[in-house]
């Protein structure tokens, strides 16, 4: 007697991949191909399959549930597009001079931003990101302000109204902000609302704002917004956006650097 295949598309074996990744939030390839007893070449097909069709997330040796409601690990968002971030940290910190205050936000791209700040002199940081603190403190040319309040375990973010408060305290000259999805039409979307009120209060406190955000962005969805990408003067990224995104972004005056990479600048204000 033959099985058929479930009337989704996928085979019984890539069915129970997804149901292993749902019920786990994320699932190794190594793990998978001794639990089916297959090679990791075709777990790796399996996996490649289920994120063609957004199921699945890919990242390094393995892959991470999509979903567009909650939030991802933040251990799994720590090993997604790490080359990439990297690029995009270095990118941003280019961008800021010696001797000037920025505003950091939670995540793990604006974490690799602080990284590549660490050999500037003269900074002032204002952070709600215990992590960017780690990165920081050892640098003697570097002032750090954590922002008080409550401490979200997962990822280390001082999150609700207490934070606010304390970031309306400055006006600083960048903030370097992340967001967990990107809408075409240039609307930045996140999960926490107390979360979003931190990066609302670090936007309006900030005379420039940098936007750190790799492609993936644009794949996934999350019901809250932030800002527009109008309160947005460096879109950093690692791909080029579609043309719609980057029409608004020119119309805007938003300056899309694409991180190492030989593409031209594609926005005003260069």
């Amino acid at each position: 007697m033959t099985h058929s295949q479930p009337s989704n598309g996928l085979s019984s074996r890539q069915q129970r991949i997804l149901d292993h990744a749902r019920k786990l939030g994320e699932v190794g390839v190594d793990a998978l191909a001794e639990t089916f007893s297959v090679s990791t070449q075709t777990i790796r097909r399996d996996l490649n399959y289920l994120c063609s069709l957004r199921l699945l997330q890919r990242i390094h040796g393995g892959a991470i549930v999509q979903d567009g409601v909650a939030n991802l690990g933040y251990g799994a968002r720590r090993r997604i597009a790490v080359d990439a971030k990297d690029s995009m940290g270095a990118c941003a910190a280019a961008l800021i001079p010696d001797d000037s205050s920025l505003f950091i936000n939670i995540g793990t791209t604006t974490e690799y931003v602080a990284k590549h700040l660490t050999s500037h002199l003269g900074l002032l940081v204002v952070t709600n990101n215990i992590n960017v603190v780690t990165a920081l403190r050892g640098c003697e040319n570097i002032d750090i302000m954590m922002a008080g309040g409550s401490v979200r375990r997962d990822d280390g973010a001082i999150i609700g109204g207490a934070a606010v408060d304390f970031i309306r305290q400055f006006k600083v000259d960048f903030a370097i902000i992340g967001t967990s999805a990107v809408d075409e039409d240039g609307t930045l979307l996140d999960y926490d609302p107390r979360e979003v009120r931190v990066a609302k209060a670090i936007v309006e406190n900030a005379r420039s704002v940098i936007l750190v955000a790799d492609s993936m962005k644009f794949e996934r969805s999350a019901p809250i917004r932030i800002t527009s990408i109008a309160d947005v003067d460096y879109f950093i990224t690692d791909k080029m956006p579609g043309s719609t995104f980057v029409d608004k972004c020119y119309e805007l005056g938003v300056s899309i650097k694409i991180a190492e990479s030989n593409l031209p600048e594609t926005a005003a204000n260069s």
